[in-house]
């Protein structure tokens, strides 16, 4: 199972640098709009120094980190959901997404050209985020009134589908997202069913010119108005340039900015964050292997991820922590200290749980 992040903005505003840098794709970088047309999607191994101690303490044949995708996604501008632009087409891929990770222009240059001319934060976000209301609203009317001529045949069926239906067009008339409403799993499922775009998480992505004061005070202002939504700053070319480096040469690179790690680690943890994943382990014949799961989820999905002859024999899960076996890397050793315990097919994965899942091949 994949969980995909998308990237959005105006067109120019750095998607394209982030998603090479993040990637390392060959991607059409050009100094004009819709220079992306169509969706890329990439993927991306989650940093993980917990998978990277296992592998020193266990040293396999073969280390798997966790993966993400992202996906370029063409440049949205005013009209978008009337059709202006690329506007169907944005739409219709953004739908598709678990997340949003909004790019916003936090940088002048003479030579890459902002569709409003100067970069203003405020005004900038408006636009996509109106454009992403205003897009929603169209899917809550349009489902609501096929929602009340089923109603008619069998009113009870559909009135909770009516009540959520109508509680998200009031929210999106008064400019509210989807997200900022307390929704019962119920909702988010057909929120999740319709795609509504602002129902799903949000990150702001400041790109900067780290070089210019002025770069820096956009991106200030872009996080005095995200609203609580997390707001990672990167300087998009420079980050891109860093991924030519050997590692060394990134360490010091970094540490001559004062930054611990790249802003691009920084986005991806905070991805994850938003798309509520964690991450557990396991450890088959030499290959190592970090999974990404929902948060809340059960050990019989995680055998699903793994493989799924593993979800349909399941018989039971041996779990252990990374923190007790990087204490005491040695399986008899933890069983006999009572750290390996035996799980069922319902018990709540926990992050940095070790599973070795016992089940039934299928005949």
């Amino acid at each position: 199972m994949g969980f995909t992040c998308g990237l959005v903005g105006l067109p120019n505003a750095g998607k394209s640098t982030l998603f090479t840098a993040l990637t390392g794709a060959d991607t059409l970088i050009a100094p004009y709009p819709f220079s992306t047309l169509e969706p890329r999607k990439g993927v991306v191994p989650v940093p993980d120094d917990r998978l990277d101690r296992l592998a020193a303490a266990l040293k396999p044949a073969k280390v798997t980190p966790a993966h993400l995708e992202v996906m370029d996604i063409a440049g949205l501008v005013e009209g978008a959901s009337r059709g202006e632009g690329l506007g169907n087409q944005f739409l219709s891929h953004i739908r598709a997404v678990d997340a949003l990770a909004h790019v916003v222009r936090c940088f002048r240059a003479g030579d890459v050209p902002h569709v409003g001319g100067e970069p203003d934060p405020r005004r900038d976000v408006g636009i996509v985020n109106t454009e992403l209301l205003l897009a929603d609203l169209e899917v809550v009317e349009r489902r609501l009134d096929k929602v009340k001529r089923v109603a008619k045949a069998d009113p009870k069926a559909a009135r909770a589908e009516w009540a959520f239906l109508e509680r998200c067009r009031d929210a999106l008339g008064r400019g509210t997202p989807l997200r900022a409403l307390d929704l019962a799993a119920a909702d988010r499922a057909i929120a999740r069913e319709l795609g509504l775009l602002t129902a799903k998480p949000l990150c702001y992505v400041a790109n900067v010119d780290r070089g210019d004061p002025g770069s820096m005070a956009l991106a200030a202002q872009l996080e005095s108005i995200a609203s609580g939504a997390p707001v990672v700053t990167v300087d998009g070319k420079l980050e891109s340039e860093l991924t030519q480096f050997s590692p060394e040469e990134q360490r010091q690179f970094l540490a001559e900015w004062g930054l611990a790690e790249s802003a691009l680690v920084r986005l991806i943890k905070v991805g994850y964050r938003l798309l509520g994943l964690i991450t557990f382990y396991t450890v088959v014949g030499e290959e190592l292997r970090a999974w990404s799961l929902k948060d809340g989820a059960a050990a019989v999905e995680a055998a699903g991820q793994i493989h799924t002859d593993m979800a349909r024999g399941f018989v039971r899960a041996e779990v252990t922590r990374v923190e007790d076996f990087l204490a005491t890397p040695v399986w008899a050793t933890l069983r006999e200290r009572g750290l390996v315990r035996l799980e069922g097919r319902d018990y709540q994965v926990r992050d940095g749980d070790i599973l070795t899942i016992r089940f039934t091949p299928s005949s």
